[in-house]
């Protein structure tokens, strides 16, 4: 596997477009458009809030039905949440205004929406963005790129990942882009994510390898605690590479599942270190733990705690905070059992041994935590699973920007 640079036009026959629609944000762009020359397998993920947008109900529709999916419209601005028959309604004018521009059946056509939710989307706007876009259209990874800075909110850094290798003789492109800095504790995927790939591959192991990939990726991701109404996450393939149709598990389908991993993944961890007003990555990694669940719920509960991510953003190496995270997480441990350790590109410091706290440099423990990208790590001592969450420090900007979202 090689990583290169790109993102969603990376792989053959996709293209990608943007442009400043003015739904919401003036002076920027805020639609993006995904396009392949040939209709896709498709795959997705979604939230698993009891209240879902309309482009989420739209394009769940989409997938579970076992239609193609050649095109995906994102607005940014605007959620489409708590919008009822009229947010449903302009995901059906959004797709019918791409079948008029494209000619491609509007059932093939997902919608995304990110922003503010209980606002009514400007139909006329859209469907002009369509419009707009549809002569755009490029294979360039400039027009990837802007895609991806086109679906930001309070996003402050566009995401955007591209991996090649090989299966039966032929070359094959993962390409991805995401978009996520608050509201984000996702059950089922991240914010918004698209991944596209040229791999002719058959749609249910699709679905089975993204669904799984997740688990270690986008479901490690928190950064506020919230679970947004909108969580999508889309997997187009449109088979263009020209290998031999993967059908079963085996040495191919693995490498499709690396790669895969590895775009999300990345995504994932961009993500997290751009949470709403943070100023670092911060990461807790679990190992040895009694299984799985166990290893994923510590991380979890380690990074999404307030009073941890304080102490990051401080750079108070106040462990307590991370074993008492630890503790209500739900995970049953003895904490005689566990070693503590904090990490970045700056060292290495252990600051609890088997239920005993360590007399430590503190002045190495700050040079540690001042680093953009920090990791806690706890070794359970009670098996060999491991798990890494991903999130950020909570900085007094993210109040600032929550505290005048609307405005």
């Amino acid at each position: 596997m090689k990583i290169i640079e790109g993102g969603v036009t990376s792989p053959i026959g996709f293209k990608a477009a943007d442009c400043a629609a003015g739904i919401k944000y003036q002076g920027r762009t805020d639609m993006a458009m995904v396009y392949s020359e040939v209709p896709c397998e498709c795959a997705g993920t979604f939230t698993s809030n009891q209240v879902k947008a309309a482009c989420v109900l739209w394009d769940q529709k989409i997938v579970n039905s076992g239609d193609k999916m050649q095109a995906v419209v994102v607005n940014s601005g605007i959620a489409n949440a708590c919008t009822g028959k009229e947010g449903f309604d302009a995901c059906e004018a959004t797709a019918k205004a791409v079948e008029k521009e494209l000619s491609v059946p509007f059932n093939t056509v997902a919608v995304a929406s990110t922003g503010v939710i209980g606002m009514q989307l400007p139909v006329d706007k859209l469907v002009a963005g369509v419009e707009a876009m549809s002569k755009t259209l490029s294979h360039d990874k400039e027009a990837g790129t802007k895609a991806s800075q086109a679906i930001m909110t309070t996003d402050t850094i566009n995401k955007e990942y591209a991996v090649t290798f090989e299966v039966s003789g032929k070359t094959v492109t993962v390409g991805g882009m995401s978009k996520g800095s608050g509201m984000i504790h996702p059950n089922m995927c991240t914010m918004l994510g698209f991944v596209t790939t040229d791999l002719a591959i058959d749609k249910k192991l699709m679905q089975e390898a993204l669904s799984a990939v997740i688990k270690d990726t986008f479901n490690m991701i928190t950064v506020d605690g919230d679970t947004s109404t909108n969580d999508t996450l889309l997997l187009m393939a449109n088979g263009l590479a020209g290998n031999d149709v993967i059908t079963e598990k085996g040495e191919d389908y693995d490498k499709f599942y690396e790669a895969l991993f590895t775009v999300c993944r990345f995504l994932a961890r961009r993500m997290a270190g751009d949470g709403e007003g943070a100023s670092k990555l911060f990461e807790a990694k679990i190992v040895n733990a009694k299984s799985k669940d166990d290893a994923r719920t510590l991380a979890r509960a380690i990074v999404g705690s307030n009073l941890s991510k304080a102490a990051i953003f401080g750079c108070d190496a106040n462990f307590g905070r991370f074993l008492c995270a630890m503790g209500y997480s739900g995970a049953e441990f003895d904490q005689n059992d566990v070693e503590l350790f904090f990490e970045s590109k700056a060292g290495k410091l252990q600051v609890f041994d088997h239920g005993n706290p360590l007399d430590f440099d503190e002045d190495f423990a700050v040079k540690i935590m001042k680093e953009d990208e920090v990791m806690v790590i706890a070794d359970m001592h009670e098996g060999n699973e491991e798990a890494t969450a991903f999130g950020c420090d909570l900085t007094y900007d993210y109040v600032k920007i929550n505290a005048d979202y609307r405005s």
